[in-house]
């Protein structure tokens, strides 16, 4: 490993680093550093990249035009990636996009390894100990310290080795199909359309019951996010979600009770009080949002033995049965089926419970041709047991 790290911010240094990469062989491992919690956009501004022969490179996105050239020299490789779906947006942005990849966290999942994070998983398998500290870094930070970049480089330098040792493992365990298939979705999986009211992703917000207070909080939240985009800084550093809350349920009556408001606080709270004071106007007279959201989504399963009892013990049933496979297939539960799948194939059963037709609701939510061999039978055995168990305790009540 190289003493010091030069991080490559010039298309001459980026044209030498593409002519090194092609002299490589072998898949290639890519990471990503962004600024959340310090910057308002999930942008890269770090991406580091390793290849056998031809060694580790550190990109500055944010001083290349673009990195065409080796998206089109790795592009049919094989990419390495610890939680690709944490860093595969930021990589598309800059027209980095992978056509296969091996996530070496999701195969540590799937090996049901006991901890996956990139430190505790290379010092499993290589009997290395990598340093995190700088992991909530703010990686816009500029000159990078050189501590910075060694972590970096790490994080990619090991990261082939751990790739190797992890698919010798999914072989013996006979997993290696499964986990192609879960790399396949990972790239393929559409990224989420953005929330109508991202608003009511506040946290806390469920404590808020009448319109006028969901009204301020909305408000105070478009204001806030409409500075944040401005300034390009992470929401929270400039008030928090607290704050907010706060002044919605105090319901101030003036801008100095605002400022008075103890628990209103942030670095932006009083420098830009006129702002948010003008939010809290606005709500007086702006349109009330809805106190509930129609949502396609199954309610909290904590209300399901009032609200549909028959659904409760389907939903009770399946969890165990699908536990029970989790456990013979040494994996965590919510990789073997996405509990939400579950929950909502509970909720809205098949008129038949057959295994194909639970194989078929499953499927058309995203499930893997995996999952569905290993749960549809066991889910369809169980919601018939549910049904079963309700009729038995109807006819001893009677």
């Amino acid at each position: 490993m190289a003493d010091e790290f030069h991080v490559i911010d010039s298309r001459e240094a980026y044209d030498e680093a593409v002519e090194r990469i092609e002299g490589g062989s072998g898949p290639v491992a890519v990471d990503a550093e962004r600024a959340s919690g310090f910057r308002y956009s999930q942008r890269a501004y770090l991406i580091q990249l390793y290849r056998r022969g031809s060694g580790t490179f550190l990109f500055d996105p944010t001083m290349l035009g673009g990195f065409g050239e080796v998206q089109a020299l790795i592009r049919d490789e094989e990419w390495v990636l610890h939680a690709a779906s944490q860093d595969l947006a930021c990589l598309r942005e800059v027209g980095l996009d992978p056509v296969r990849i091996f996530d070496t966290e999701l195969a540590a999942r799937l090996l049901g390894m006991p901890r996956v994070g990139l430190a505790s998983v290379v010092e499993e398998l290589l009997d290395i100990k990598l340093a995190k500290e700088h992991s909530a870094a703010d990686w816009s930070t500029r000159p990078l310290p050189q501590s910075w970049l060694r972590y970096a480089a790490l994080d990619v330098e090991l990261l082939v080795d751990v790739r190797d040792r992890l698919a010798e493992r999914l072989a013996e365990a006979g997993k290696a199909g499964i986990a192609e298939q879960e790399f396949e979705a990972t790239v393929r999986r559409e990224a989420k359309p953005p929330a109508a009211e991202p608003w009511r992703r506040l946290s806390g917000i469920h404590a808020l019951r009448s319109p006028r207070n969901l009204a301020v909080a909305r408000e105070l939240w478009l204001a806030r996010d409409a500075l944040a985009v401005e300034a390009d800084v992470a929401p929270g550093r400039l008030i928090p979600d607290a704050s907010i809350l706060a002044v919605a349920k105090n319901l101030p009556e003036s801008k100095r009770a605002l400022a008075d408001l103890k628990a209103f606080n942030g670095r932006a709270s009083r420098t830009e009080l006129d702002r948010w004071w003008a939010a809290i106007e606005t709500a007086r007279t702006a349109e009330p949002p809805a106190t509930r959201v129609p949502s396609d989504a199954p309610p909290p399963p904590r209300a399901w033995a009032a609200r549909n009892p028959e659904a409760d013990a389907r939903l009770r049933f399946a969890k165990e049965a699908v536990a029970e496979v989790a456990e013979r297939l040494e994996m965590p539960v919510e990789n073997v089926l996405t509990p939400d799948h579950l929950r909502r194939v509970a909720w809205h059963p098949p008129i038949e419970p057959t295994a194909g037709n639970v194989a078929d609701a499953l499927a058309a939510l995203g499930a893997r041709p995996w999952q569905l061999e290993a749960t549809a039978q066991i889910i369809a055995d169980a919601f018939v047991r549910a049904a079963q168990s309700l009729a038995d305790a109807a006819h001893e009540a009677s």
